[in-house]
């Protein structure tokens, strides 16, 4: 292998992770296995590292002007220090990309965005800039991430810094939070996993000390390093879309379900806006459901979707549940056939195997 590597690259290699190329990154795939990790997130904790995630900075007296006209969601409504998510979309309505923006203030942002988009987004927000005001830096090679997740992550965090976690609400982050005397750049309460925690942003040079501080601090209360692995069963579990696969240039927020971060309504004109309210009126002809497969097998990406022997569309998320230990997935098939309890096919390993749409929302209780 012959990827970038994060600072951590060594210690994941110490805990024994099979690392993988993940879009161009040497990562930990998984370490004790993804069923282990995935169930420790679920009930204790788990450490990320996503070093890897891009981190685009965006400053100017046009910062906020700029980011509403290329985001769906509406940045003006947000408070200083808080967090949303939101798309950048193509003027036909199809996905450059899902990611969060930071709110530092009026003139000051951050867009987290995902490792695999990183070059494409640095080129389409500097493609949009046009005549505003606003200066855009890519602090991706500079800043380390890692997510600590699950019910016990806030307890953990805790014995390390003196800053009072309760006080960094859901989707809001806290700047220069000292953890175990490293100085960070961010922590925000943030995740992709359906469960509590927070996300650590500061430099490559802190980030092993804190990596390791955290794993010290979290022993008894059954903290494990965790994988990309465990980090995709999560998030789908807890209906988080990965882009490439419920979302893409081809596949628009309203086709995956996710028409609440699209804000036709707010006061300034964004790219795509006219694509997306046209799909809105009526024009939406395919639609992201969840399936429980009822037949043996495992259904995967790409696999496709019939009825009556009639192709309907594809599968984008399919795993063995870890928590529910059912075989689920996403699919995005005809809007027609969205009722649920309506029998499908998935077709594996070219057999057609039953399986019936149930709610996307698989965990109820989260």
């Amino acid at each position: 292998m012959d990827g970038k590597k994060t600072r951590l690259y060594e210690e994941h290699k110490n805990l024994g992770a099979k690392i993988v190329n993940y879009a161009g990154w040497e990562m930990p795939v998984q370490y004790e296995g993804l069923v282990q990790e995935h169930n420790a997130v679920r009930n204790e904790a788990g450490l990320f590292d996503v070093s890897h995630m891009g981190n685009i900075s965006v400053k100017g007296k046009d910062a906020l002007p700029f980011l509403d006209y290329v985001m769906t969601n509406d940045i003006s409504k947000l408070n200083e220090h808080q967090i949303v998510y939101t798309f950048m979309c193509y003027p036909e309505g199809g996905v450059v990309e899902d990611l969060l923006v930071y709110k530092t203030n009026d003139e000051e942002f951050n867009l987290i965005v995902n490792a695999a988009n990183i070059d494409k987004d640095w080129d389409w927000i500097n493609e949009q800039k046009k005549d505003f005001d606003v200066e855009l830096e890519n602090l991706s090679p500079e800043t380390a991430i890692i997510a600590i997740q699950g019910p016990k992550a806030q307890e953990i965090l805790q014995k390390l810094t003196e800053t009072k976690l309760d006080d960094v609400k859901f989707f809001y982050f806290k700047d220069d939070v000292e953890i175990d005397g490293v100085k960070t750049k961010m922590i925000s309460r943030t995740g992709y996993t359906g469960e509590n925690g927070f996300e650590i942003y500061l430099t490559n040079d802190d980030v092993v000390k804190v990596w390791n501080s955290l794993l010290e601090a979290g022993k008894e209360e059954g903290l494990k390093p965790t994988g990309l692995g465990c980090r995709d069963t999560l998030r789908f579990e807890a209906m988080l879309p990965l882009y490439g696969q419920e979302l893409s240039k081809d596949i628009s927020p309203l086709e995956a379900g996710l028409k609440f971060f699209v804000k036709l309504n707010k006061e300034s004109d964004f790219i795509g806006k006219k694509a997306l309210q046209a799909q809105a009126d009526g024009g939406l002809e395919r639609t992201l459901v969840g399936f429980e497969l009822l037949g043996r097998g495992i259904p995967r990406e790409g696999y496709e979707v019939y009825k009556n022997g009639e192709k309907i569309g594809h599968v984008t998320t399919g795993y063995m549940s870890p928590t529910l230990n059912k075989n689920i997935g996403n699919a995005l098939i005809k809007i027609s056939e969205k009722e649920l309890g309506n029998e499908i096919d998935i077709m594996i390993r070219k057999k057609p195997v039953k399986a019936k749409i149930i709610s996307k929302n698989f965990l109820k209780n989260k």
